[in-house]
């Protein structure tokens, strides 16, 4: 299952995305962890040291092996050049699935162990002052959409993306690559503009988007999410002792967390492992051929000098069945 948790800046997102990923990794649940944040703070809110966070490997300083890992042999695709962030798969891709080895895993995700299990953590890499003039943050995350574009997951697996603030994702179709978008609001008129944004956006494109209600702490709080969320609010979350301490550097068992929010936890499992009976892989699919060849007509095409529409494979289908065929 893919999640994406989102909000503005200061919401809380990363915070509460690391508590979700240490909450699945306590109940030992296969996990691919990935920071698409322009800041790159989930690996020290999963208790890096700043040194740690910053040795590991970046998914956009490896995008040529990405690329040429997942081109196969499909004959569609002329060469790694002609890939770009919305390329779909096609018969002779490689597709990645959650619990494999392969060489995109080995080059961009280091192991982390939390909480009585091993996750695997990935990172887009940071914007730095090389990129700057030269390059958009879109160029790092494009490795993350390629990545999620030939993602074969099942059900208990789980891929979690922290997704950089505000509606930057909107600029590809990475917002439409999840089964659920967790979007993290605090109870104020700030706190809910990037929800209008986001429904506003997504509504043409059947996104399950739940809100989580960040730093609630009284009933007017509550009212007023209730008030501009409607039926999306599906949990709140309050102070916690045990989250000062792990911003601070401290943390403790994850048992410990206060108990109102571990149950808050569990809800947005639960609200996650219900879209598996949701999924529609046609739709899926046709979506990311709708983004392919938007992004083909306005600057795929004059870049690479290819016609990227060629690169469809009209009979596939992602899903779990092509997955078994492929093996």
């Amino acid at each position: 299952m893919k999640i994406a948790f989102v909000g503005k800046g200061g919401s809380g997102k990363t915070t509460l995305s690391s508590l979700f990923i240490r909450h699945l990794a306590s109940t030992e649940a296969p996990v691919v962890a990935v920071d698409a944040d322009i800041n790159q703070h989930l690996g020290t809110a999963l208790g890096l040291g700043e040194d740690e966070a910053a040795a590991l490997p970046s998914m956009g300083a490896h995008l040529p092996l990405i690329k040429q890992y997942l081109r196969g042999s499909n004959p569609r695709i002329g060469s790694v050049d002609t890939m770009i962030k919305t390329t779909p798969p096609g018969e002779g891709s490689r597709l990645l699935r959650v619990r494999e080895d392969n060489p995109v895993y080995e080059a961009c995700a280091r192991p982390l162990r939390l909480d009585g299990g091993v996750i695997r953590f990935m990172a887009t890499g940071p914007f730095t002052e090389a990129d700057l003039g030269v390059a958009c943050y879109h160029s790092k995350v494009g490795a993350v959409e390629l990545f999620l574009n030939h993602l074969v997951d099942g059900p208990d697996e789980y891929v979690v993306v922290d997704m950089t603030a505000g509606s930057d994702s909107f600029a590809s179709g990475l917002f439409t690559r999840f089964d659920m978008t967790f979007l993290v609001a605090e109870p104020t008129r700030k706190g809910v503009s990037v929800y209008r944004q986001y429904t506003e956006y997504a509504r043409d494109f059947g996104v399950a988007l739940k809100v989580v209600g960040n730093k609630v702490q009284s009933r007017d709080d509550l009212e007023f999410l209730r008030d501009q969320v409607g039926d999306d609010l599906l949990v709140t979350v309050g102070q916690s002792d045990w989250v000062r301490s792990m911003e601070k550097g401290r943390t403790g068992p994850f048992g410990a967390l206060e108990p109102e929010n571990r149950e808050s936890l569990r809800v947005l499992r639960d609200a996650v492992d219900a879209t598996y009976e949701r999924r529609d892989w046609e739709r899926y699919t046709r979506q990311m051929v709708h983004f392919h060849l938007r992004n083909a007509e306005s600057w795929g095409n004059a870049k690479t000098g290819a016609d990227l529409a060629a690169q469809i494979d009209p009979a596939f289908v992602l899903g779990e069945a092509v997955a078994r065929l492929s093996v």
